[in-house]
């Protein structure tokens, strides 16, 4: 079920500043999904810069994945997928659902899932308080589909750049691919009140660049240099709105007693800072997909959709935990972490392929681990 065809999708607004690194891809590519590699921009590494007075580098790291990460367009990707189902065989309904409509969907299937993001959807599966790392948003967005954006000189491979100015907020660089070719997606993360919580006004494309401009001169004068021959993408290039990280239970009960399962976004939320939601999404698809065929015929009853989401939860935890570690204030054992990493290459490249694989992440994440692993490499 789908509210909006192929088309509509293909040449809707921007949906979200997606970035795919090596473990989701594989799983796309064993599905044959990964129609797009041949053309998208391969990324090798992760620059992180810490912007602090504004216009002054103060820290900077890069750090080398071991698996190229790539950014496709979910205009592009989403619309390719619904054509590439329906030509394998697979019957799309295009029409928008209510409550009553996902009720009477679910007494004709034995088994309903909603992936419908953030949407209104979404609001059927009760807030999980205990796993919500917040009750509100932490940052307010706008992202911008650009092309004609400058490479900078180092590091003279492909790579995402990430800009952190403390109380202020994050500035990411991400090549992709999109409808209309290779391009750069810039995306503000606005700490609420702060210099980049600007786009209440949800700009034009143009406009939306002419700020970007401002605010890069002022922040990163260097990416300013890089921007200034930059072009919008297309008239439709703009996204903006604010995150509410967020865990829901898996299983929705409507009126009649029939249950739904969440998935993706549906149930698990977090800002994309770390760029974990696309990553997330694949991990849970396949999830769900080898559950699916490991039921055999037996019921897809609430205790096998609870026990098949804890199966995720027990990667997507992980994910939570980086992305809100990341979301805050650095504590003193992160800080030493990344001012290792200033210096040593190891540790440069062990934190990149943390937004690879967050489950990993014990070894940043906690105080003692952290230490230790510092500690026997000789970092200083």
């Amino acid at each position: 079920m789908s509210a909006r065809t192929a088309g509509e999708i293909r040449d809707g607004h921007v949906l979200s500043t997606q970035a795919m690194f090596g473990p989701a891809q594989t799983i796309e590519r064993e599905a044959g999904l990964n129609l797009w590699d041949d053309r998208v921009p391969a990324v090798h590494s992760v620059r992180a810069t810490m912007i602090d007075p504004p216009g002054t580098v103060s820290a900077a790291i890069t750090g080398r994945l071991r698996h190229p990460q790539r950014s496709v367009d979910q205009r592009v990707k989403l619309s390719g997928w619904l054509e590439l189902f329906e030509r394998r065989g697979g019957r799309v309904e295009y029409r928008s659902l209510d409550r009553a409509g996902l009720g009477e969907l679910a007494r004709r299937h034995e088994l309903t899932i909603v992936a419908a993001g953030r949407g209104g959807l979404s609001g059927l599966f009760p807030r999980d308080p205990a796993r919500s790392p917040y009750d509100r948003p932490q940052r307010t967005l706008s992202c911008l589909y650009l092309r004609g954006v400058a490479a900078p000189p180092d590091p003279a491979e492909t790579h995402v750049r990430i800009l952190r100015a403390p109380d202020v907020g994050e500035i990411l660089f991400q090549p992709a691919l999109t409808t209309s070719g290779p391009c750069t997606i810039l995306l503000w993360e606005a700490v609420p009140g702060g210099p980049f919580d600007c786009w209440q006004d949800r700009p034009s494309p143009h406009d939306n660049l002419r700020r970007s401009l401002g605010l890069l001169r002022e922040f990163a004068p260097w990416e300013h240099e890089l921007c200034e021959k930059a072009e919008p993408t297309d008239a439709t290039a703009t996204l903006y709105g604010a995150v509410d990280p967020v865990v829901r239970h898996p299983v929705a009960r409507l009126d009649d007693g029939v249950s739904l399962l969440g998935m993706g976004d549906t149930v698990v939320v977090n800002d994309p800072v770390t760029g974990q939601g696309s990553n997330s999404a694949a991990r849970c698809a396949d999830v769900y997909r080898r559950a699916i065929l490991a039921r055999g015929e037996r019921p897809f009853d609430d205790g096998w959709m609870r026990e098949t989401f804890e199966e995720f939860w027990a990667y997507a935890r992980h994910a939570t935990a980086f992305t809100t570690a990341m979301l805050g204030p650095l504590s003193p054992h992160m800080a030493r972490v990344l001012g290792a990493a200033t210096v040593r290459a190891e540790v440069a490249d062990r934190f990149a392929e943390l937004y690879a694989d967050p489950s990993e992440a014990r070894w940043f994440l906690d105080p003692a681990e952290a230490d230790a692993y510092l500690d026997a490499i000789g970092a200083p």
